[in-house]
């Protein structure tokens, strides 16, 4: 606290260290005793010229208490100074006694006398702060006392005792800011609250079976409660920084508690990851930057997804699928206001990090987040789809003559996390989808139903920015590929890996082409969207959708179709990269396959523009027109290994 000081120059310190001094001279001057080097260092200051006459009366009744017994005058001359000196009381009160401690024990005192109880303990708390480091003994016995006078039991007491804490803490901060803006001294409180919440979670005993962090949930949900409290108090006023140092110190130090037990770190971790969930930027906008920080932070996101056997992967899952909720209506409407722009830059950041260390996370929920995502975030998406497993070594897509069917990864579903039927089941399809794909029955009412099952109602297409179901889309495109792809390799068990052209007589094709022909341009172009969510690396999905979508090309009657295919293909091949594998692979197909006819067709020459983005396009892939061979598969349509 003295090297706080910093002679004087440290407003906020020095007038905390003499209000500190002024309430033990005249309730515990025992104390001040074990605080000599502060004392030492106010004698200098009221040593200078021109230091306030009641800051060296307050020096002489330290140094001398017998001789100044008595009244003693404001360590601050005039009256902001006695204004700020009584907001710093909320901090720094005089030190409890024994009998203090005793009159909190089983009562439930009014909230005026609680609060003020609670104000001394944090006082008391601070100066045991101030001791020297290497000696746990102080912080033991307190911690003790605590739990023997009832406040650590995880009751409404408690909740109350922490509020309480948490809101001296937070006004200081407000305070400090106020008066100085001395960002560094403004945590102090904050500081020393996240101390004595590690210290209780460290030291408090429990009863036998349970465990040390049974408070964690307690506490962590009482700040859950203040900071929706101050937000929506406060509004535009409310400043999330004290909130994020105080996660951020609780990371560092209860993420340690246990470092080489699993499950403690899993329980700490699943707890605040809940918290996040709580504090999701839906629900608490002004905190959304320290939120993506917080959540992308390297003592959290990193661990949660390593070991545990993969149980913080459904955690993290949730708190990115808030994220993209809340951002969901600004990006589908272009809205990218200066903070909205900049919450998008952080976020692709994260989905970066997590392609780059985590990239089966990315694999595994790729559905679930495709669903959640616009389609008018085109990069998002493709850093999603662009994610393969760590072991596996993706072939180069312009190899000539590449045979993809060849390849032994072609042969291997996904693995996919989330519920892909979820949707098709809410809306009470799945049974007629299952009968459709196994039967097969001529004149069955459920394709033509198909169409207006996928609409939404006018309320709810308001609110989606759409007409259409994009998640039941999503569901049904990817749920009927996964069940066609099964019923392909129980028919080919001598050639597993091998997807035939008999796949064009199935019930699912019959789906898919109904939805290309009799859905409008915009259920097309969402329908496109979801097949092509499914080209990413090597397996069985990327191989059966690559060869549904060239297939529908080719097998199209009207040009329009054929466009919106190929729209779908190159707006996500002409943005940044990363691309995913099986985009590109299915538009080098298309391109340089000649039974697709590709570049006889009117929309690549429409424009000038237009045919000269193709044929850059193009150049990038390999060459800028078609050649006589395929570049992947066997030549033509009947013949390809899609």
């Amino acid at each position: 606290m003295a090297k706080l000081l910093d002679a004087g120059r440290n407003k906020a310190a020095t007038e905390f260290a003499v209000s500190l001094l002024q309430t033990l001279v005249n309730e515990e001057p025992k104390v001040i005793s074990e605080l000599q080097n502060l004392v030492e260092a106010l004698a200098k200051l009221a040593a200078r010229p021109g230091s306030p006459e009641s800051l060296q009366q307050l020096v002489e009744s330290v140094k001398n208490p017998a001789a100044n017994a008595g009244a003693l005058p404001s360590p601050s001359a005039g009256k902001d100074d006695r204004n700020r000196q009584a907001r710093d009381k909320k901090v720094s009160q005089s030190v409890p006694s024994r009998g203090d401690y005793n009159s909190l024990e089983m009562m439930e005192p009014d909230a005026s006398t609680f609060q003020k109880q609670v104000s001394l303990l944090f006082a008391d708390w601070y100066r045991i702060c101030e001791l020297p480091a290497g000696n746990d003994t102080p912080s033991t016995k307190f911690i003790l006392q605590l739990h023997q006078n009832g406040l650590l039991r995880g009751d409404d007491m408690s909740d109350r005792f922490f509020r309480i804490l948490l809101e001296i803490s937070v006004s200081h901060f407000g305070e400090v800011m106020q008066s100085s803006q001395q960002v560094q001294s403004s945590f102090l409180a904050i500081d020393i609250y996240s101390k004595l919440v590690y210290s209780i979670l460290k030291y408090c005993p429990v009863d036998q079976g349970s465990s040390k962090l049974f408070l964690l949930p307690k506490i962590l949900a009482v700040t859950v409660r203040s900071i929706q409290k101050d937000h929506d108090e406060k509004k535009e006023d409310f400043n999330p920084r004290p909130y994020f140092r105080l996660f951020i110190n609780w990371l560092s130090d209860i993420g340690s508690l246990d470092p080489l037990h699993d499950g403690v770190n899993f329980q700490v971790l699943s707890a605040f990851a809940n918290a996040f969930h709580a504090l999701q930027p839906l629900k608490v906008p002004a905190f959304s930057f320290a939120w993506l920080e917080l959540v992308s932070h390297r003592t959290f996101m990193p661990k949660l997804l390593t070991g545990n056997s993969q149980k913080g992967w459904p955690f993290l899952h949730r708190l990115l699928v808030d994220l993209f909720q809340f951002m969901e209506p600004f990006l589908r409407n272009a809205e990218l206001g200066e903070l909205i722009r900049f919450l998008y830059k952080g976020t692709l950041r994260v989905l970066l990090v997590l392609l780059h260390d985590f990239p089966e996370f990315l694999c595994d929920y790729h559905f679930s987040f495709c669903d959640v995502i616009p389609p008018s975030c085109i990069q998002m998406r493709n850093i999603i789809l662009s994610a393969f497993p760590r072991n596996m070594r993706l072939p180069d897509p312009s190899t000539p003559n590449l045979k993809i069917d060849l390849l032994e990864e072609m042969s291997q579903a996904p693995r996919i996390l989330s519920e892909v039927d979820a949707a098709i089941k809410a809306k009470q399809m799945k049974a007629d989808v299952d009968e459709y794909l196994r039967t097969r029955q001529q004149g069955s009412p459920f394709l033509g139903e198909l169409k207006q099952r996928l609409l939404l109602s006018p309320k709810e297409a308001a609110h989606a920015g759409t007409r259409y179901n994009v998640p039941l889309i999503n569901s049904l495109v990817l749920y009927v590929g996964m069940q066609a792809i099964q019923l392909l390799q129980a028919r080919n068990r001598s050639q597993p890996q091998s997807l035939s052209s008999d796949l064009v007589d199935k019930a699912a094709l019959d789906i898919f082409q109904t939805l290309i022909i009799e859905l409008d341009t915009e259920g097309r172009y969402l329908f496109l969207n979801a097949i092509a969510n499914q080209l990413r690396y090597p397996n069985t999905h990327t191989h059966y959708f690559s060869f549904i979508l060239l297939y529908l090309f080719s097998d199209a009657h009207q040009e329009i179709i054929q466009e919106q295919i190929t729209r779908v293909l190159l707006e996500r091949l002409i943005v940044n990269r990363p691309h995913p594998w099986g985009l590109l692979i299915t538009f080098i197909e298309l391109i340089k396959n000649p039974g697709y006819n590709f570049w006889n067709r009117s929309f690549t020459r429409c424009a000038p523009e237009i045919e000269k983005l193709f044929e850059s396009v193009s150049r990038s892939c390999g060459g800028p027109k078609p050649v006589n061979e395929g570049m992947v598969g066997s030549g033509a349509l009947a013949d390809s290994a899609h």
